[in-house]
């Protein structure tokens, strides 16, 4: 157990990004996320949206559960109670920390505009924070408890996006969409400053670290402006086409 949670630091090798250790082991939890999905997405598809929000209350429950114990360990691990700074919902990944829960908890307008959100972003975050994990399946051994509570809480937000579809919760309203740009300019905006005041790197805003962005910062030389305007482009970009690709497979038009 003291190995596993990293205590006095792991004394196993990283098997690697992209290691076939690291493949099988997201390909198991995407599997099982998927799979839940499906099921529980299928099996209540016809029934009233109190039976559906259940499935995301217990969701939103867990995926806070654990990072709220990863946050606790953590700051035992490093003997430094404020290490919690550095573990703040300012990543894309996790802000679904807050849009979950609002999903689940909220209603009328605000609850629509989190489920959209949710649906929109959690699946990006579950791959990115599985497959493109660069940062953390390079840096730990994969069966550790820093990529096994990350591998499962990105699950969580991806279970969560697919089940929204699935089940028939998402809205996609037009008069939504400013709400989704809001919350993602606030969250981009409150990790740049954080980044400059703390020294870290939320959002990957200040450098890639091993993830895909590293294609992006190469290409713009690390530009220490460029480079967080394109990251910030990137998910704007991400939020028109996925909108754009909705509506157009759905054959519908942006509601009022």
């Amino acid at each position: 157990m003291k190995e596993f949670f990293g205590f006095g630091g792991y004394t196993r090798e990283a098997e690697g990004y992209l290691s076939w250790q690291h493949l099988l082991f997201v390909t198991s939890l995407v599997a099982v996320m998927i799979a839940l999905a499906v099921v529980l997405g299928m099996k209540n598809r016809s029934k009233e949206d109190r039976i559906k929000n259940k499935v995301l209350i217990i969701a939103a429950l867990l995926i806070d559960g654990i990072e709220l114990f990863k946050i606790v360990i953590l700051c035992i691990r490093h003997e430094d109670a404020f290490h919690w700074i550095y573990e703040l919902p300012l990543f894309l990944c996790s802000i679904q920390l807050i849009a979950l829960p609002l999903a689940a908890f909220s209603k009328g307008r605000i609850k629509e505009a989190a489920l959209d959100f949710v649906f929109i972003f959690g699946i990006l975050g579950a791959i990115l924070g599985t497959y493109g994990a660069g940062n953390n399946y390079a840096a730990y051994p994969v069966l550790s408890f820093d990529n096994v509570a990350s591998g499962i809480t990105h699950s969580i937000s991806g279970f969560s996006s697919l089940y929204i579809a699935i089940s028939g919760m998402a809205s996609m309203k037009k008069k939504n969409i400013p709400i989704t740009f809001s919350i993602l300019g606030v969250f981009c905006v409150l990790a740049y400053v954080s980044n400059i005041i703390i020294d870290y790197n939320y959002m990957f805003l200040m450098r890639a670290d091993g993830t895909p962005y590293q294609i992006l910062y190469d290409l713009l030389s690390g530009n220490p402006i460029a480079y967080p305007l394109g990251v910030v482009a990137l998910f704007i970009v991400y939020i028109v086409l996925y909108y754009g690709i909705y509506y157009l497979s759905t054959k519908k038009k942006a509601h009022a």
